[in-house]
């Protein structure tokens, strides 16, 4: 099946760069430090969901060896990897983010994080379990050889403010794409993203692009691939997905 090609980034910042590879992601290895005494690193497998502004949010148990770390010390980092499926994994894009993750209590950003990860429906009501988002205070890129970079948090995190009023309309629009337009979604999985299958499902719809699940597997359909301006409402994301569906049935 053809694919249609994304515009070429030439002028994408290392911070560009890392957010694109931070909103693809929902899973991420966290490093704490163990209380106690020695306080010895310790690293560990969660899964992330991402708010607008592309800040990890995690849903932890208070029982989890981290989660009794953040309590001690919330200064933490958070490694996402984008080098799956590369023959040389050391040629692709990292990146390390460092900041405080601290408790929040937000039943949207709850039921984003349980879109993305469908299972934490089983668990994500029960006392011992809490929403936690990580402050991003910098990151560090290696995109491949010779591509090193510090980001200041403010050079990272996207401005979300003047896009609010996507926020509160995000739960609309996705459920209207699951329920009347899952056609719609299927084309921009596989059309335009090259992925296998139907039955793929919007999770999350945010300025910059679109995020999609299929069983496990995980897509991201970035606005700025396909020649998209930055969705700040419900109206210009639905125009943005009208013209997306169309490029794809003639992909």
């Amino acid at each position: 099946m053809a694919r249609s090609t994304p515009t070429d980034r030439p002028q994408e910042t290392p911070g560009d760069t890392a957010r694109r590879l931070i909103r693809a992601s929902d899973r991420a290895t966290l490093a704490t430090a163990l209380s106690g005494a020695e306080a010895w690193p310790y690293a560990s497998l969660v899964m992330i969901a991402l708010d607008h502004a592309a800040q990890p949010v995690l849903l932890l148990s208070d029982l989890a060896d981290h989660t009794k770390n953040l309590k001690a010390d919330a200064r933490a980092s958070l490694l996402i990897d984008g080098t799956a499926g590369l023959d040389e994994p050391l040629t692709g894009a990292r990146v390390s983010l460092q900041g405080r993750i601290v408790p929040v209590e937000d039943s949207a950003l709850l039921a984003r994080y349980v879109a993305r990860h469908p299972s934490a429906s089983l668990y994500a009501g029960f006392t011992d379990f809490r929403l936690y988002r990580m402050e991003v205070t910098r990151a560090h890129l290696v995109a491949g050889f010779g591509r090193i970079h510090w980001i200041e948090g403010a050079d990272l995190l996207f401005d979300a403010a003047p896009h609010a009023a996507l926020t509160a309309a995000e739960a609309e629009i996705v459920a209207h794409m699951n329920e009347d337009h899952a056609d719609a979604v299927d084309l921009y999985a596989t059309r335009l993203l090259g992925r296998d299958g139907t039955g793929w499902r919007m999770t999350g719809i945010d300025p910059e692009g679109v995020d999609l699940r299929r069983a496990g597997a995980g897509a991201r359909l970035d606005f700025s691939d396909w020649e998209e301006k930055a969705a700040s409402d419900a109206q210009a994301a639905r125009a943005a997905l009208v013209r997306l569906v169309k490029r794809a049935r003639t992909a």
